[in-house]
């Protein structure tokens, strides 16, 4: 009988080490799956850009070489957003160990270059997925910024720029309070905007300058609603 008993157990023991195994086998099946498919997505969306950008200093934005990369870029997103959502959808926010040091980087650049809709659907699960520290707040502010500046508001910690046509050249979309934007990024621990502008656009900030550029922008945004309502 004690026998029996034992070899149950032994059998019971391997098949529970068997199950565990799988399991185990299964998740890092899993995990190499989303960060090959989010390797995939980052190198279709943002290659691109990459290139469309460096084309855009030499021959112009105008030109049809940068409009090819961006119907390029454009083409490729429409797939990129189905996937990204689909992951979200299924999964919720994955951490960085299952994501991969640059998947969530990746998640948020799809979704940065959705519509609002889009972004606005997904932002509770990014402000979760920053108290969760699944993700970097930098991340978290790039989408509130793009958010309030595509309803046509103000933007709160400067991460977006525009094209001017009537200027063929980039500008800050104007920002709310310039100067106190140092302190709302300190205090979610992001670099000053000099530093951020400098390095991620090669743009000189100019605080006199984006005053004015706000005072005009709420000038023209009163405008506007007045002659709306007429």
């Amino acid at each position: 009988m004690k026998n029996i008993l034992l070899i149950s157990l032994l059998l019971t023991m391997g098949c529970s080490s068997k199950t565990q195994s799988k399991r185990i086998s299964t998740t890092l099946e899993n995990q190499e799956n989303l960060i090959a498919v989010l390797d995939t997505i980052w190198k279709t969306e943002q290659r691109p850009i990459t290139l469309r950008d460096s084309l855009m200093k030499i021959y112009g934005a105008e030109s049809d070489i940068v409009k090819e990369q961006q119907a390029i870029y454009k083409k490729n997103h429409i797939f990129n957003e189905r996937k990204v959502k689909n992951i979200l959808d299924k999964y919720g926010w994955p951490t960085k160990e299952i994501a991969g040091e640059q998947g969530n980087w990746t998640i948020c650049n799809v979704i940065q270059h959705a519509d609002n809709k889009v972004r606005i659907q997904y932002l509770p699960m990014m402000r979760q997925a920053v108290k969760d520290k699944k993700l970097e707040p930098r991340f978290l502010v790039r989408a509130e910024d793009r958010i309030a500046t595509e309803k046509g508001d103000l933007q709160i910690y400067g991460g977006q720029m525009k094209y001017y046509p009537e200027t063929k050249s980039f500008n800050l979309w104007p920002v709310f309070e310039p100067e106190n934007i140092d302190k709302r990024r300190t205090a979610i621990g992001l670099d000053s905007i000099a530093i951020f502008l400098k390095n991620r656009f090669d743009f000189d900030w100019n605080l006199e300058e984006q005053i004015k550029r706000t005072e005009a922008f709420k000038k023209n945004k009163i405008i506007k609603i007045k002659n709306d309502k007429l």
